[in-house]
């Protein structure tokens, strides 16, 4: 079941990616970043995105453990291929403003249900989940600062007036996990536990 609730979550995801491509806005973590890259050098979405979260991927597994990570790379894994089907659909246009809200609830909800079943979709999302276990930080406001911070270095790909766009889309987004943030403690794996040589023993 859990298997299936992270397919469920990272194809909600990318039907919120498709809803905010079809509006030219870009949303904030890795997955603003992919969008932003494959805007200005016309790449593949999935393709970008995978290889944004390779460093990630080390982060993870030294903070948040094995299980962890290898959940974040089929979440990651699995968003990026759907990602490129939904390609094939015939493509829309959506007004910024309306596309900005759709889509940040979409990709809100989709991470909720990642992030409620022990998985991420890497980048930003591993960082949050850290500081919320280590020091209690809101993990939507988190995100609302990393996120606002990577579309602001993505101004350059959809212009001044989009970026606000994106950034209320990066609203939606915090204000989703926001409200599930109790339950994300609940749910994140323990942190790996270094190993303790006991006293008197010699390693």
């Amino acid at each position: 079941m859990r298997i299936l609730y992270m397919i469920l979550g990272s194809a909600v995801v990318s039907f919120g990616v498709l809803i905010l491509q079809s509006s030219q806005v870009i949303t904030g973590g890795t997955a603003g970043l992919a969008l932003s890259l494959s805007y200005l050098i016309s790449s593949s979405f999935g393709l970008a995105f995978l290889l944004i979260n390779i460093p990630f991927y080390i982060l993870s597994f030294m903070k948040m453990g094995k299980k962890f990570t290898f959940s974040t790379i089929f979440a990651v894994t699995t968003l990026s291929v759907m990602t490129e089907a939904l390609q094939l659909f015939p493509s829309f246009q959506i007004s910024p403003f309306v596309g900005s809200i759709l889509g940040g609830l979409i990709i809100g909800f989709g991470l909720a249900v990642l992030f409620l079943n022990g998985s991420s979709l890497g980048g930003a999302n591993i960082l949050c989940l850290f500081l919320q276990k280590r020091f209690g930080f809101d993990p939507g406001k988190s995100l609302f600062v990393f996120d606002s911070l990577v579309i602001l270095t993505g101004l350059v790909s959809v212009g001044l007036v989009r970026g606000f766009y994106s950034i209320l889309s990066v609203l939606m987004i915090s204000f989703i996990v926001s409200m599930i943030k109790g339950k994300i403690t609940a749910n994140q794996p323990a942190a790996p536990v270094a190993h303790q040589v006991p006293a008197g023993q010699v390693s």
